[in-house]
């Protein structure tokens, strides 16, 4: 297949137009409104163009726009610009534009951008400070691209956006059974701010065992080994496998305490996602954890406990609590003091029991999940290959 610089068959940030009438409406999306999963502009508000015109970035309709900031480029941020208010937009100033010409079409472009390869290629031409390093335009210039006859480019698009319509379907899905156990918790237990069945409210360590920290030195990661947990896999009330550690052995024999098992809580205590807490799941049972509170609650109310301390109740309780000159954190005594209703043991119990058939069906999802964008990417691999 053909490969020729990207910067031949398309401009690379084209200058705005001098005849735009000022009081024309326009869409304007700024960079949290571009999905950096889905590939697409997630919502857009409308402006005149006398209101964006300077100090932002101009496109129109089929152009395709590309993060160039860290981390934003390396998480995906890339869409094409659709269904714009009168065809025009303004954006953020951290995106590239990329304008097609008549030798290749914008879904060419955006699934070659998309590609791993091409964002790691990206990022290793990076330019600036650390944390505001960016892909510069001669990057997009020069990089090569495969280019097959319009026809094959349109034929390979059209297969690639059925891969990406799979995978999208199965994180919407996942997205949205995540509402699942909210709505269960509600109808068993009522609000906990209203607490409408009365229960009785109790300080949590009256049913807390024990309660430890985790290492406040974590060792050395390494590529495989004895799973490490850290406070960025603590999202949603579980442990997240992605970007999982692992350390070795003897690493493990110096951090004994730091072992968790199946069923044990933990709460991250200080950084950005203070407070977050997840359930150790029997696949990680004899894993460690990071410096984080490791605590023993008996089954079912650690069931119970993990999910209030997740909902916007907990983080009301617990955000006042953890500030310490002027970070994030929260200590081992805070977590016994938090009070929060306790309802009889049998419908903890049951609720526990809806969580287990949950788990099963999220790591179903999970799964089901993991093949689509393993298919995806396999896929986009092979189109600029020349290979599908």
């Amino acid at each position: 297949m053909n490969t020729v610089p990207l910067g031949s068959v398309s401009q690379i940030n084209p200058k705005k137009p001098q005849d735009l009438d000022p009081d024309t409406l326009c869409s304007f999306v700024p960079m949290e409104y571009v999905d950096d999963y889905f590939g697409i502009i997630t919502e857009a508000t409308t402006r005149q163009v006398k209101q964006v015109e300077k100090g932002y970035t101009y496109f129109h309709n089929w152009d395709v726009l590309f993060a160039k900031i860290t981390p934003c480029m390396e998480n995906g941020k890339c869409a094409i610009a659709r269904n714009l208010v009168n065809g025009i937009g303004f954006g953020s100033t951290e995106f590239h534009v990329v304008r097609p010409k008549r030798d290749v079409t914008s879904e060419w472009i955006f699934y070659f951008l998309r590609q791993h390869s091409t964002r790691q290629e990206a990022a290793r031409h990076m330019t600036g400070t650390a944390g505001q390093q960016r892909v510069p335009t001669r990057f997009l210039q020069e990089v090569m691209i495969p280019l097959p006859p319009l026809p094959e480019q349109k034929r390979i698009a059209a297969i690639l956006a059925k891969a990406d319509r799979l995978r999208r379907l199965r994180r919407t899905a996942r997205d949205l059974s995540d509402t699942y156990l909210q709505s269960v918790f509600l109808e068993m237990f009522g609000d906990p701010v209203s607490n409408p069945r009365g229960w009785k409210i109790s300080e949590m360590g009256t049913q807390i065992k024990s309660i430890r920290y985790g290492t406040g030195s974590p060792p050395e990661y390494q590529k495989d080994g004895i799973p490490f947990i850290r406070a960025t896999n603590i999202k949603k009330g579980t442990v997240q496998q992605d970007d999982l550690a692992y350390i070795s052995e003897t690493d493990a024999r110096s951090i004994a305490k730091c072992k968790v098992n199946a069923g044990d809580l933990i709460i991250v205590r200080s950084g950005v996602n203070t407070g977050d807490c997840a359930l150790i799941p029997r696949e990680f049972d004899g894993a460690y954890a990071a410096y984080d509170l490791i605590i023993q609650v008996p089954y079912p109310q650690n069931y119970y406990y993990n999910f209030i301390i997740n909902s916007d109740y907990g983080k009301s309780i617990i955000r006042p609590l953890s500030r310490r000159a002027g970070q994030p954190h929260i200590n081992a005594d805070q977590v016994r003091s938090l009070r929060f209703p306790v309802p009889p043991m049998p419908l903890q119990e049951e609720f526990a029991q809806i969580v287990h058939q949950f788990e099963r069906l999220r790591a179903q999802q999970h799964e089901a999940q993991r093949q689509a964008e393993h298919l995806f990417q396999t896929l986009l691999h092979r189109a600029f290959q020349g290979k599908l």
